[in-house]
């Protein structure tokens, strides 16, 4: 390991705390430390890695350059354990379980073939996701072996990247959540002042990101060559469609196992650092920031400085090959003062912005007419699923009541572990009822005598499996009062 004065500026206090509109206390023991399912894992993994991101604490600008010999075998046997036992298989058609015969031979060859540089990533298989807007996202599935490989490079690199990454950077982060980030914007918006928000997305962050800026913003703290060849190889490694080989030039692949980290690091230097360098040095109010991936949310204290904002982010990206989607970049008054202003202008309500599935709106508590931020599951998200669960009880009439409630119940239960968040009871409410109504509607079509069931009788059914709605994740400051 060695020093380097390229790493740029990284967090005051070395830990990856929660911005402070989050009110969270930091973290016991070490955040990036994690355990396979149900397994103890190795000593030396364990102490070697906590040694490593010891260092990374104590020094901001250190470079490590002897870091392979990390990847042990154990470590390999602790990333298949972590992976998705029932993920779509890769180019090789090797699933989960498959790979799982003869586990330890094959890792023992996995790693002689790691630290002898002979290991070659295969192309990613790739396939197409509906998106809500008619357009398709492409999906890259990594062979097992690559998804081995990257989730072992993972457990290393986030020794050292966990104790750089800044407290408002939630997206694919241990011990973090999408329901973190709300909770941070929410806190933002009702306790500090927040009078315009800025609700920005990167377009077709993960296809156009570009791989020489990628490797030397890692380099900046990854000095080990054999760890940077692994990650070029999985970068270059292109992708297979309809059994053709096409070469990857920007970009990682969304699905790949590594590629959330990758595009943490990439963000945290183009996007996290000079934002927070810039709320500090050129704003004249306050400036709060969540982020979740590529998708980010801005608070701001007045006009100007979210203007300006807008406009030097705009050239920041440019010189990173990236640039805001206008489409879903909006800048809005929104606030304790918004509908107050807003009234005086003649201007109507405040504007809504969505974040992380929910619709944020500035409402008004019941108990003394105070400012109150209400957010509500978006509608187009609620009406997709509500068309899929048509879809799918559609094929599945033949199935018995008990087997199709059984089905909902999860369904519903799901989207309940998602939205249900304090103020959200009429969307969720509304949601249960358009599931009631799909089901009773494929009921009725089973045959004949279907058509003959009531809604009163139909209604028994219904509650016996369908449970009411509920607030799953309570306020920000319930919750943290722990």
């Amino acid at each position: 390991m060695k020093q380097t004065n390229k790493c740029a500026q990284p967090n005051k206090n070395g830990h990856p705390q929660a911005e402070s509109v989050e009110q969270r206390p930091p973290n016991k023991g070490n955040p990036g430390q994690t355990t396979g399912s149900g397994t103890q894992r190795p000593p030396t993994t364990s102490l070697g890695l906590d040694r490593v991101r010891e260092a990374a604490r104590r020094n901001q600008k250190l470079q490590f350059t002897n870091l392979m010999h990390h990847i042990t075998e154990g470590l390999l046997h602790e990333a298949y354990l972590k992976l998705n036992t029932k993920a779509a298989a890769g180019v090789d058609q090797v699933t989960w379980k498959e790979y799982g015969k003869g586990l330890n031979g094959r890792l023992k060859t996995l790693h002689e073939l790691i630290q002898s540089g002979q290991y070659r990533a295969k192309p990613s298989r790739r396939i197409y996701i509906a998106k809500q807007d008619g357009r398709k996202r492409p999906i890259g599935i990594a062979a097992l072996e690559d998804k081995i490989v990257q989730q072992a490079l993972i457990l290393v690199l986030s020794a050292i990247y966990e104790v750089d990454f800044k407290g408002f950077s939630y997206g694919f982060r241990p011990g973090r959540s999408p329901h973190n980030a709300l909770d941070a914007v929410y806190v933002a918006i009702t306790k500090y002042p927040v009078n315009w928000v800025l609700d920005a997305d990167i377009r077709s962050f993960f296809d156009t990101l570009d791989h020489e800026w990628l490797m030397k913003f890692v380099g900046h703290r990854i000095g080990d060559q054999r760890i940077l060849r692994l990650i070029r190889k999985f970068l270059r490694a292109g992708v297979s469609e309809d059994g053709e080989w096409s070469k990857t030039v920007v970009g990682t692949p969304q699905g790949a196992v590594i590629s959330p980290l990758l595009a943490n690091i990439y963000l945290h230097y183009v996007l996290d650092l000079w934002v927070n360098w810039w709320r500090h040095q050129k704003a004249k109010g306050k400036v709060y920031i969540v982020r979740f991936a590529d998708d980010f949310v801005l608070g701001f204290q007045h006009q100007a400085d979210a203007e300006q904002l807008r406009k030097d982010l705009s050239e920041r990206l440019a010189k990173f090959n990236l640039e805001l989607q206008d489409d879903k970049t909006r800048l809005i008054e929104f606030g304790r003062n918004a509908a107050t202003n807003r009234k005086r202008r003649g201007q109507g309500k405040p504007e809504t912005f969505d974040f992380l599935g929910f619709t944020h709106i500035c409402s008004k508590r019941r108990k003394d007419g105070g400012f109150a931020l209400r957010r509500k599951t978006i509608t187009k998200r609620a009406r997709a699923k509500l068309k899929a669960v048509r879809k799918q009880l559609k094929r599945n009439r033949h199935l018995s009541v008990a087997e199709m409630g059984k089905w909902l119940k999860a369904v519903f239960q799901g989207h309940m572990n998602y939205y249900g968040v304090p103020g959200n009871r009429g969307a969720t409410d509304a949601f249960r009822t358009g599931l009631a109504k799909a089901w009773l509607h494929a009921l009725r079509r089973r045959s004949q005598k279907g058509r003959n069931l009531t809604w009163k009788k139909f209604q028994r059914w219904f509650v016996t499996w369908i449970p009411t709605a509920r607030t799953v994740h309570p306020y920000p400051n319930q919750r943290l009062r722990v």
